[in-house]
């Protein structure tokens, strides 16, 4: 056993020698380019070293800096998520800004052209029944307002007051099953009765022999003492002549009421706004009896439904 450790110390001991013996020959010989091979060799392997520590360095470096830029590229996509969201809240506001402006100079155009005596009015409420078609402003007693005064709107006619309040009213629209108004044919000056049918309307009365068309515009005619003369109702959609004296005439409404944001009500009576209510800009046709003008037909009739002069 010692003496194998003595053979190994003794190659440990030649094999430094010979590394020494080499590295001094390396010292005193020279290159082709007059430097000594154990500087070169030293040079290479000191610049590989520093090569590698460099390029370790170098990506490291390079990737802390892409690091930062990363979380300062999410701080700036999170702060325009958030400018685009505020924006996107202020174009909707813009937006309906824009509407309500449009409504409103719609509504001051009506007042101006109509020469009513009016007072302007916010929808705040629906009615919730479907069976009774009403909504809800905000004016009331206070405001001039009384029970059967038309509601109108750039559009058409809308309805009437029913049930008024000192800061509020309740509105029956003209397509509510119980609510009806004297009407004609603007072209033939045929007359009739709109009626609602909960969601559209219908013109009763109107005779057999009477000129009515599809395409046909109607307005208010003014004789139920409710409606100023010459209001758009709406128009015909379809007629079916029967063997009676009345045809089944279907009338689409010239008001959207889903999309009803401002109406006017009219102050002034229609006996008294005639003159100057006739929308279409044409003299009076002499009034033709119209069986209860401004009531629904008698079989859906309810309390609260507007008497009529005829």
């Amino acid at each position: 056993m010692a003496l194998l450790d003595i053979r190994q110390r003794t190659g440990y001991l030649f094999a430094g020698l010979t590394i020494g013996h080499i590295v001094l020959i390396s010292a005193q010989v020279n290159t082709e380019r007059g430097v000594p091979v154990l500087e070169a060799v030293t040079f290479g392997v000191f610049a590989e070293v520093q090569r590698v520590a460099s390029g370790a360095l170098g990506g490291m470096r390079t990737s802390w800096s892409d690091y930062v830029a990363l979380q300062q590229v999410r701080r700036e996509n999170e702060r325009l998520r958030n400018d685009v969201a505020q924006l996107r809240v202020r174009l909707q506001q813009e937006r309906a800004l824009a509407q309500r402006s449009r409504t409103l100079e719609e509504l001051l155009a009506l007042r101006s052209e109509a020469d009513l005596a009016t007072v302007a009015a916010a929808i705040i409420a629906g009615g919730a029944s479907p069976d009774f078609r009403t909504i809800t402003i905000d004016r009331g007693t206070s405001d001039g307002l009384r029970p059967d005064m038309a509601v109108i709107a750039p559009a058409g006619v809308v309805g009437r007051v029913i049930t008024p309040s000192a800061r509020a009213a309740k509105v029956q629209l003209l397509i509510d099953r119980n609510a009806a108004a004297g009407a004609l044919v603007e072209r033939s000056r045929a007359q009739g009765v709109a009626v609602g049918t909960g969601g559209g309307l219908g013109l009763s009365y109107v005779s057999g022999t009477a000129d009515v068309q599809a395409g046909d515009t109607v307005v208010t005619s003014g004789i139920d003492g409710i409606y100023p003369k010459g209001f758009v109702i709406g128009q015909i959609e379809s007629v079916e002549r029967g063997q009676g004296v009345f045809g089944a005439i279907a009338v689409r409404p010239a008001v959207d009421f889903s999309s009803l944001e401002a109406v006017l009500v009219v102050l002034a009576s229609s006996s008294a706004a005639d003159a100057g209510a006739g929308a279409a800009g044409e003299p009076a046709a002499p009034a033709q009896p119209v069986p209860d003008a401004g009531r629904a037909p008698p079989e859906r009739e309810r309390a609260g439904a507007a008497p009529v002069a005829p």
